[in-house]
């Protein structure tokens, strides 16, 4: 496969920069509509080129860079960095993402006063 020096498929780009963990799940991504590029829902065949935005939806958080350099393969750390200008919201403090609670082991099922109590606690 004779490759364009000047694009590269959106997946392969989002996994090389190490923005996911594996290049089926840039695929998966793209599939269900959590990948942009300035600002239209892509394919993961869809090329990028140097100063294009691209907007990741993974994990929980959105994830805004801009293109600065194309690479193909997947690169070390440190050059992946500079592959891109991250331009995220930073994430939110580990406070405001309370964990969910767990109950005690071998207690069963929540009665209904225990679940009003904990969506209550929720703010529901």
């Amino acid at each position: 496969m004779a490759s364009d020096e000047t694009t590269v498929r959106v997946d392969s780009w989002i996994w090389s920069v190490r923005l996911t963990k594996t290049r089926s799940m840039a695929a998966t991504a793209c599939r269900g509509g959590h990948v942009r590029v300035n600002g239209e829902r892509v394919k993961a065949a869809h090329g990028v080129r140097p100063g294009d935005e691209v907007r990741l939806r993974h994990a929980g958080r959105e994830r805004i860079v801009v293109v600065s350099r194309l690479v193909s393969k997947r690169v070390g750390a440190a050059v992946a960095a500079e592959c891109f200008v991250d331009n995220s919201p930073p994430p939110p403090p580990r406070e405001v993402i309370a964990a969910v609670g767990q109950r005690d082991r071998g207690t069963g099922r929540p009665t209904k006063r225990d679940r009003r109590e904990m969506e209550q606690l929720r703010g529901r």
